[in-house]
């Protein structure tokens, strides 16, 4: 990841439109910022959320609230609660999914 130059920006999460993506149970409520090729999310799971796809872009995720779960397809599982966080580099061969039986809420940069 290359944070592009772009001016100093404040965000107000509650300001930036809600987008609703379906995932195979459940929902993920996104709301995004672009600068560049700079992605910046608040994502919300609600409770039974799981992922619809395997993902093999890379992320910096941290856990706001709530909790979940990180699969890798590999049979690894990482079970993660508010303050805690992951780091996954785009990796075609090492794909993970989210999932969360409470629901949470993520700041993600990708």
């Amino acid at each position: 990841m290359k944070i592009p130059p772009f001016p100093f920006t404040a965000i107000d999460w509650s300001d930036v439109p809600a987008v609703e993506y379906p995932g195979e149970t459940g929902k993920a409520v996104w709301r995004t910022m672009n600068a560049g090729d700079l992605r910046v999310r608040m994502v919300e799971y609600s409770p039974g959320y799981r992922a619809d796809h395997w993902c093999a872009r890379g992320h910096v995720i941290l856990i706001v609230d709530g909790e979940m779960t990180a699969e890798l397809k590999d049979g690894r599982s990482f079970v993660l609660k508010a303050g805690m966080g992951y780091m996954a580099s785009d990796d075609a061969d090492n794909p993970h999914q989210s999932h969360t039986t409470t629901g949470c809420r993520l700041f993600i940069v990708d």
